[in-house]
């Protein structure tokens, strides 16, 4: 058999319905990874904030488990509608930071910008007021529909190590088929030049 001949039967056939379905399944899963990382890893690189939605106090704008990038602005940069994710004041119910829209920005009698806002699933604006600490305020930019589920979920140590070692393992079997590939090749190879 030619060189030509084996390069077209052996080398050039078509792959088995299963080694496409696994390459475009493999394909698929790491072009999901790197986007997810992606989306991850450049906003922070650009200077954005993420911050993952837990409540449905902003249904319809932003979904529980949306995450939120918000670009830090300086306070006199703020208007009525902007949304933005703070720290309600110690005597509010919520703990940790919220994201609300701005419905009232007021002076008090210090010359301090005094704020209230409301959830837009919410009928009624926040109980509190509150003024904000320091020259600068996280605004929201642009949001990315329920990935904060997935986030959520590396919490976990378990499902950081499937993540991990999920591709790993992909990897190592693409690896091991791939030298029983060409040792079936060599000895095809082999077989025909005898």
């Amino acid at each position: 058999m030619t060189k030509a001949a084996y390069d077209y039967h052996y080398r050039w056939q078509p792959r088995d319905p299963r080694q496409r379905a696994g390459a475009a399944l493999a394909t698929a899963f790491c072009a999901a990874c790197l986007a997810l990382a992606g989306l991850m890893l450049l906003p922070g690189l650009l200077g954005y904030q993420r911050y993952v939605i837990t409540s449905g106090s902003m249904t319809g704008t932003y979904d529980r488990g949306s995450v939120v990038f918000d670009d830090v602005v300086a306070l006199d940069e703020l208007k009525v509608g902007d949304a933005i994710t703070y720290t309600p004041p110690p005597a509010a119910a919520p703990d940790g930071r919220i994201t609300h829209r701005i419905v009232s920005i007021q002076q008090d009698r210090f010359g301090r910008s005094v704020l209230r806002t409301k959830g837009d699933a919410n009928e009624t604006a926040d109980p509190w007021t509150f003024t904000l600490d320091g020259p600068t305020q996280a605004r929201v930019a642009f949001h990315v529909p329920y990935v904060g589920y997935l986030l959520s979920a590396l919490s976990f140590r378990q499902a950081r190590m499937f993540l991990i070692g999920l591709p790993a393992l992909l990897i190592a079997f693409g690896i091991v088929a791939g030298f029983r590939r060409d040792a079936r090749k060599a000895a095809r190879l082999e077989e025909a030049r005898s």
